[in-house]
Parts: structure tokens; sequence; C-alpha cells
């Protein structure tokens, strides 16, 4: 069962509108009107409740659903145990998405400013937005509407926040414009000083960093990530993008839309990403290179020159993906005895 005090259930839900959220067929139609109240796993789901069932090699688990009711494939139907009601579906993970979008929703505070918060008279706040304990917005900072902003976040001063954002707890906005539908998380730093020093006499002297974060629409920036702003040009980030926990993004890198940057990745200065990009766990990129769009980059490789578009690289330095595999293969072969 999930935890309804972090989550609100909207169920229970019939069977008939399950199909029609999940576009499903039900196998056996007389069985429309039963109702779900949950959703769960395969092995644990039980009376009352639904679940999935996508993997053919978990098909030994299958004959022990015990759930009222499974969405699967109609290849797999039929291994299901007597009893389970069936719907199907081709794409039963989609329909897990959907059923979960539409049965649970994170429990969200009411529109609220808290006394504790230290907002700038200049400060300009939309309509119903909720503004937690500590938290801190600077002179001239403008928020859209139905923006939360969580205990101990800050904003400073001049920022540009959309609608519909979240900035997550002790999270730290600076010389950004930030469009609609973001998400930034708990103690991500967005706008700190981009990592540049030139050397002289006998020291590392700061580069003046007086460039901005330019964040599009419907980006989320994980937990602990940072995005350093611009030297000269703007650090940009696309609209869809997505980038997770403890990445680093460095000043003037341009990050294309519906771009994918998995943990413990980190871009040097001034790279480019064309839109759709993918980067696995712990990759590093050197700077000013171009990687096209559509290119994945595996976990842990190391980018030393730019990727075309649509390209699939992997190791350090990274190769493509077949040439890898080959170097892989060839170094087993020399290592036996």
């Amino acid at each position: 069962m999930i935890d309804t005090k972090f989550f609100d259930n909207n169920g229970p839900f019939s069977l008939a509108e399950i199909c029609k959220i999940c576009e499903a067929e039900l196998v056996d139609e007389s069985k429309a009107g039963e109702k779900i109240l949950d959703i769960s796993n395969m092995d644990k789901a039980g009376s009352g409740e639904i679940c999935f069932f996508y993997d053919r090699k978990a098909k030994e688990k299958a004959s022990s659903i015990k759930a009222s009711a499974c969405i699967t494939t109609k290849d797999l139907v039929s291994l299901l145990p007597e009893g389970v009601i069936a719907l199907t579906t081709e794409n039963p993970k989609l329909a897990f998405l959907k059923l979960n979008m539409a049965m649970y929703k994170e429990k969200t505070p009411k529109a609220y400013v808290s006394e504790k918060a230290s907002i700038h008279p200049t400060a300009k706040i939309g309509e119903n937005c909720y503004i937690g304990d500590f938290a801190v917005i600077g002179e001239n900072v403008t928020i859209g509407n139905n923006c939360r902003i969580e205990p101990h976040a800050s904003i400073a001063a001049n920022c540009e926040i959309g609608n519909n954002c979240r900035i997550g707890d002790g999270a730290y906005v600076s010389y950004c414009k930030m469009g609609n539908d973001c998400y930034i998380y708990s103690g991500a730093r967005i706008g700190c000083d981009g990592f540049g020093f030139m050397f002289l006499a006998g020291k590392h002297v700061r580069i003046p960093q007086i460039g901005r974060v330019i964040i599009g629409d419907d980006v989320e920036i994980g937990a602990n990530a940072c995005i350093d702003r611009g030297a000269l040009d703007d650090t940009k980030i696309g609209s869809g993008t997505r980038i997770d926990n403890m990445v680093q993004i460095a000043h003037n890198d341009v990050i294309g839309n519906g771009c994918i940057v998995v943990a413990q990745t980190g871009v040097a200065g001034s790279v480019t990403f064309g839109d759709y990009v993918v980067c696995g766990g712990q990759v590093g990129i050197a700077d000013h290179l171009k990687i096209g769009s559509g290119a994945q980059i595996a976990s842990q490789s190391g980018v030393m020159r730019e990727v075309d578009a649509g390209a699939v690289v992997m190791g350090s330095p990274a190769v493509p993906f077949k040439e890898f595999m080959r170097q892989v293969a060839t170094i087993q072969k020399l290592t036996k005895k």
C-alpha cells in the first residue's frame, strides 16, 4: 500500500475507468464495474489492487499473482492465474505511468506566505504561491503564479521565476531567468560562479563571471546539482530537459531541449548539447565540445572529442559503441591464458 500520509489517493476507480485512463481493453466486460482501491507490484498486490505484468522473464511470478486485476499484453494474458481480471494493452509500462498519475498526487501545501520568510519589499510574488519558513526572496525578484518556494530556499536579487515552479528546500537560485513549470530540487545551486581562473604572478586569479543562467520551460534539476552562470555568454538549459542529482554543468554550457543528464555527470565549460542528448551516470565531458542531437553517452564515459548527432559512444576516451565492444573483446582474448 502507498503511504497516504505523503500521497493522496484519488481512488477508487472502476475497471471501466481504468481502461479509459490506460487505453486498455477489459477481457471480461462483465467486470467493468469492479472497484480498484490501489496499485501495487505483481508480487505484493492483493484484493482490491491492480498490478502490471509486462516482462516474460517474470512469468514464474505471474502464476502467483493475487491482485484483483492485472494489466498486461495480449501475448502474456494466458499466464495470469484464474480469477485475476485481465486488462490488455500494447504498453503496460505506459499504462502504469498513466494510472499512477491519475490515482496518486503528492500532497502539496496550500497557498501561504510564512511570516518567517524574508521577502524584499520590491519583490513581486504571483497569485496562489506558497513560501515556506526561512525562505529568502531578494530585491526585484519576480515569481509567477502557483509557485512553491520551500523552506530555506533562497532566490537572489533580480531573478525571474515563471509560473507553476517549485524551488526545493535549501536550493539557491541566482543570476537566473527561469521559464514555467520548472522544478529545482532540494539543495541545487543555480547561478554560482563558473570555475574560471587565470594564473598570474604566481597565483590563480578569478575571472569575473558576468553571464546568467537561462532555464526553459518544464525543466527539472536534481538535488545538489550545480549549474554555473556564464563567464560572458549565458549558460542555457533547454525546455523539457531533466538533470539528475549531483550533476555539474559548467559556465557557458548550452544544453538543448529534452536532454537527460544522469547523476554525477560533469560537463566542462562551453560545451554545446543538441536536443535529446542522453548522458549516463558519471560521464565526464571535456570543454568546448559539441554533442550532436540524439547522441547517447554510456555511463562512466570520458568524452574528449565531439560526438556526432545520433551517435552512441562508450568508454574513456569515448568511442563508438561497436568499437568499444571490439576493444573489450580483443583485450579479453589477449589476457586469456
